[in-house]
């Protein structure tokens, strides 16, 4: 799963995206398209990995795409490097005596909305060129186009209809204000607010970042950056939540399997039910599935041991239509 990190420009998306990574940038990097992978941290996994001590643990990870300034002047569309991302990070400045993060971020959503607008009405044109050709038309298609355009129209981004952003007809067009996105504002160090959004706040999910504080976090050791926070009274770094909350974002959960060999997490889209599930772990599971044995994250660790969960009976065998849950670890029984 990969996001993109737009903004305009001095928002910070460089220095964001340094601070994610723990990458270090200079300018000519800045001219060439990044992509980094990114351990997505869950209190979970470390608390598994210490009642299992296995010989491996292995996190969710997520990818963080940052377009380089020259792909995007080489590009007619300059939002055409981010059309792959499965959502977007909007970075917003929010410092600054001449700072107007409102809006900064309604006209960067604009342009948004009209590269979705034209590409939407060029494929309406064609549509309608082949209709005359008495071509076969897809009017399902035709219809969620009718609809997306009546909503860019009126400046609303599709991700505020999730009837036509989670349209199959529509997946194959990658509109943009049909991703989901995290807002993030680019505060100054020490200042830890929300700017006022007005209506905004009701429809994004937002966070703020302080990302000159948190990319000189990024480059110190753990040790370090605990020191330095303690001595500057500074709550919790808030990188963590923000690649939580960007995993979120997706729609993504986690599922664990765990052993004395491995303690994994795994990721999934909410609502995928057990059979995919135990493919996502090996193929062969998903052909010979049987039944999930399943335990809640929470109940294992109120019994303190798998011996004590079954004896109190927490497991529970599931079928092939189970919706996974967020946290469930699972034993995929199955046979090929």
């Amino acid at each position: 799963m990969k996001l993109g990190i737009i903004g305009l420009p001095l928002s910070g998306r460089s220095t964001t995206f340094e601070a994610l990574t723990r990458q270090r940038g200079d300018t000519a990097s800045r001219d060439e398209d990044r992509l980094a992978v990114v351990r997505v941290p869950d209190e979970r996994v470390d608390r598994l990995s210490r009642m299992f001590e296995p010989q491996k643990t292995i996190y969710a990870q997520v990818d963080y795409f940052l377009a380089g300034q020259g792909s995007q002047k080489k590009e007619a569309n300059p939002w055409l490097p981010v059309k792959a991302c499965d959502a977007l990070i909007h970075v917003v400045r929010n410092h600054g005596p001449d700072r107007q993060p409102t809006a900064d971020f309604r006209a960067v959503e604009q342009e948004l909305i009209l590269s979705d607008l034209i590409q939407v009405e060029k494929r309406m044109e064609r549509i309608a060129l082949d209709h005359r050709r008495s071509k076969k038309m897809n009017s399902e298609e035709q219809q969620h186009l009718t609809e997306c355009r009546r909503w860019l129209e009126a400046e609303t981004p599709l991700r505020h209809r999730p009837e036509l952003a989670d349209a199959k007809a529509l997946k194959g067009f990658a509109l943009l204000t049909a991703k989901p996105m995290l807002v993030l504002f680019n505060n100054e160090d020490g200042d830890p607010n929300l700017p006022d959004l007005g209506e905004t706040a009701a429809h994004e999910k937002c966070l703020v970042l302080q990302s000159k504080l948190e990319q000189e976090l990024a480059h110190m050791s753990e040790e370090e950056a605990a020191e330095f926070l303690k001595e500057y009274q500074i709550g919790a770094s808030a990188m963590g939540r923000m690649i939580r909350l960007s995993y979120e974002v997706m729609g993504l959960i986690s599922f664990f399997t765990v052993g004395d060999d491995e303690v994994r997490a795994w990721t999934i889209r909410r609502g995928t039910p057990a059979v995919e599930a135990a493919g996502v772990v090996h193929s062969d599971m998903q052909k010979g599935f049987i039944r999930a044995e399943v335990i809640a994250y929470e109940d294992l660790i109120a019994a303190g041991s798998t011996a004590e969960a079954r004896r109190r009976g927490t497991f529970r065998l599931e079928g092939k239509t189970y919706e996974v849950q967020d946290g469930d670890i699972i034993n995929f029984r199955f046979n090929v």
